[in-house]
């Protein structure tokens, strides 16, 4: 959390401004570094270097009371004084500054406080308990959770820990991050004097950490300004040739998204509608990524449109009016209020075709999504239960749960899913090494879908994501006894990648000792599926890699019974045959036809065969079943690929006394396994036991009675 940079200027030559008050010039911290040292002018006045913050946290929260930050600010001057940046400036101006950043995202006031002392416990003499007295619990929990852990004690586990730490008591008072966040922003903001290795190293995890944990929690303002920092650090050339094209294009005389926004006002005040349209400046890396993507940039690729109405219904009623007046684009048009991401946005996103050919886009949200796309998680204010009393902790953590919401999660979007999942999957890696790749690898995957269960309830899951996944995302480790899985009703291997609204029922085994096998490892794309298969995998090395070829346990000899015994027909000396495509049992309801040398087939009576037989007027030959006992039955059992496999289906065969008269085993597909068995039972009593037995063997999710594809007679 020390900032060891220097210089308090962007490296970059512009800073995007969107959530700063029109008007409003940046703070110049060298002044308010030196207005920092000369402290409050009297008891009833703020000094310079804290009213800009409290100006800032007025303009979002005018009732509020600013003797906490007054407070703050003085343990927070006292503390740090004599400390100084690397740049020479007195170390009071981050905090500052950091406090400034989220006063002007609209955070709130123990926000606020516990920002202007996060670096106090870490690098000064003051103490958490001194902070717990002074200012709460919230306070005093919010600046342990920024608090780094030292070096001395974790040497090179030092950073991963922190993180650690800090993703952990960010589930329970997302703020911890919101502080994180803005406190890396100013850091990067003055990277520039630090060694060239060091803002690579700084910068590389601001890219896979810090920007992807701004993504998800929203906060726009400060993952677009981070984004623009670490391209301009890790990619100077390419950044300096972006910033070369907007160079450019601001000096073009024409400017299609400027004729495009008049337009677009001309036509909602037309209809009525009270609207604000802005043109939004993508920034650097925006623009970098769109010339990649669509090679020459035209004008209107670097920016958007942005109308702001009052009410959701209103950006429908500008939606219809922009579909209407101009040529939209069907395949850009998006409906995130309908659905909003999971990061809490919400928008319309739509695009319209100019008559030169240029396609502007166009986003329709209202000022309360606007506040919210760049703020994200910070807009939303203290997650604490709406009455709980001031400087209170709610059971259960800092930041309470809602005993109501599924799972003990909290119902409020301050605690969103990915989270949950993040924090129960970095229980099972206690080394750091896999905790600090995996969180990377976890927060690389930053789209997400949701897939229901059977109950109703929802999973959320990274894009990309299998059966495998969901089964770990809903049962944990347990769900080393998956089997299988129905997607949308129907039979589906546990490799089958899942799509956002599929409904996902997991079967599971009722044999413990069951487990994943390695091929798992190619379906999962969760980091805690995937940890939870290796340790599993890692604990049971004699794991083979495919099913056994040949039956563990001997077969019963098959009896010499005739094939038609059992059922007597109509025709005194024919030779009776069961058919093959229906294998016909008692108490099955039965017909026969003669065939070719006198033989007589008998066929179920529902059997596809039959149909044909009637089709062409083949007579039908007067059937009934005898007394014997003894018949033969094709089974075919379906199942889901795994070790030793064939060996316990044969098991389960002749544990019933049943003997095997032939089997095959079609090659596998999609994990999916057909046997098929010719069986010889001493008593047709005997089939319904023997289907529930093979059904039970581990991994068999189906068993039916042959019913091969109709032939033509003969």
């Amino acid at each position: 959390m020390s900032a060891e940079a220097t210089n308090p200027a962007t490296p970059l030559s512009f800073t995007p401004g969107a959530h700063r008050k029109r008007g409003r010039p940046r703070i110049d911290l060298r002044r308010l570094g030196r207005a920092a040292l000369l402290g409050p002018a009297t008891r009833d006045r703020l000094p310079d270097a804290i009213s800009h913050v409290v100006e800032a946290h007025r303009a979002h929260h005018p009732e509020a009371d600013s003797e906490p930050l007054h407070r703050a600010y003085l343990l927070a001057e006292s503390s740090h004084r004599g400390q100084m940046r690397k740049s020479g400036e007195p170390y009071i101006t981050h905090p500052l500054a950091v406090t400034l950043i989220l006063a002007e995202l609209g955070a709130e006031a123990t926000t606020l406080t516990a920002s202007l002392l996060h670096d106090t416990v870490e690098d000064t003499e003051v103490t958490l308990d001194q902070v717990r007295r002074e200012f709460g619990d919230e306070v005093c929990f919010l600046v342990d959770g920024v608090t780094k852990l030292e070096k001395v004690d974790y040497g090179a586990a030092a950073e991963p820990e922190t993180f650690r730490k800090m993703l952990v008591a960010t589930g329970n008072d997302v703020r911890v991050m919101s502080i994180k966040l803005a406190d890396r922003l100013h850091n990067m903001r003055t990277l520039s004097v630090m060694r060239r290795e060091k803002q690579e190293r700084i910068a590389k995890v601001t890219r896979d950490v810090l920007i992807p944990l701004a993504e998800r929690l929203g906060v726009q303002a400060l993952k677009t300004e981070l984004e623009d920092l670490v391209f301009a650090i890790l990619h100077p050339e390419e950044c300096a040739q972006t910033r070369h094209l907007v160079s450019e294009n601001a000096a073009r005389a024409d400017d299609p998204l400027a004729d495009t926004a008049e337009a677009v006002r001309a036509v909602l005040r037309d209809a009525g509608i009270p609207a604000e349209v802005q043109i939004r400046p993508r920034h650097l890396l925006s623009v970098n990524r769109v010339r990649h993507k669509r090679g020459e940039l035209r004008g209107a690729d670097f920016g958007r449109l942005l109308v702001l109405v009052a009410e959701d219904a209103d950006c429908y009623a500008v939606l219809g009016e922009l579909h209407t007046c101009f040529t939209p684009v069907v395949s850009e048009f998006k409906d995130f209020i309908a659905v909003p991401k999971f990061n809490l946005y919400q928008s319309l996103h739509t695009a319209v075709a100019r008559r030169d050919g240029e396609v502007v886009e166009v986003l329709v949200r209202t000022q309360q999504m606007h506040r919210t796309a760049q703020a994200g998680v910070v807009a939303l204010g203290s997650p604490y239960p709406t009455g709980a009393d001031e400087g209170t902790v709610p059971p259960g953590g800092p930041a309470g749960t809602d005993p109501a919401a599924p799972d003990g999660e909290r119902a409020d979007p301050t605690r969103p899913g990915w989270l949950s999942r993040l924090l129960e999957w970095q229980r099972s890696a206690p080394d750091p090494d896999t905790f600090w790749s995996a969180l990377r690898e976890d927060l690389a995957q930053d789209r997400e879908i949701t897939v229901f269960r059977t109950d109703g309830r929802t999973l959320g899951l990274p894009v990309g994501a299998s059966c495998v996944d969901a089964a770990y995302a809903q049962y944990g480790e347990d769900a080393h006894a998956c089997i299988g899985a129905r997607v949308n009703g129907r039979l589906a291997a546990l490799g089958t990648v899942l799509r956002d609204g599929d409904t996902v029922q997991l079967l599971m085994s009722q044999d413990t000792a069951s487990g994943p096998s390695r091929e798992w490892l190619d379906h999962a794309v969760a980091p805690g599926a995937r940890i939870a298969i290796q340790r599993w995998l890692t604990d049971h090395p004699e794991v083979a890699e495919a099913p056994e070829a040949t039956p563990r346990a001997p077969q019963p000899a098959p009896s010499s019974r005739p094939v038609g015994a059992g059922a007597l027909v109509d025709i005194p000396g024919a030779s009776v045959r069961l058919a093959g495509c229906c294998t016909p049992v008692p108490p099955d309801e039965i017909t026969a036809f003669a065939v070719r040398g006198g033989v007589v087939t008998v066929h179920r009576v529902a059997c596809s065969s039959v149909t044909r037989m009637k089709e062409v007027a083949r007579p039908e030959v007067g059937v009934r079943w005898g007394d014997t006992a003894e018949y033969r039955v094709t089974l075919v059992a379906e199942s889901f690929g795994r070790p030793h496999l064939l060996a316990d289906l044969t098991e389960a065969i002749a544990q019933e006394g049943v003997a095997v008269v032939s089997a095959t085993v079609e090659p596998p597909s999609r994990q999916q396994v057909r046997h098929t068995y010719t069986l010889q039972l001493p008593d047709a009593a005997r089939l319904p036991a023997l289907i529930k037995a093979m059904r039970n063997v581990a991994g068999v999710y189906d068993v039916s009675r042959a019913q091969h594809p109709a032939v033509a007679p003969s």
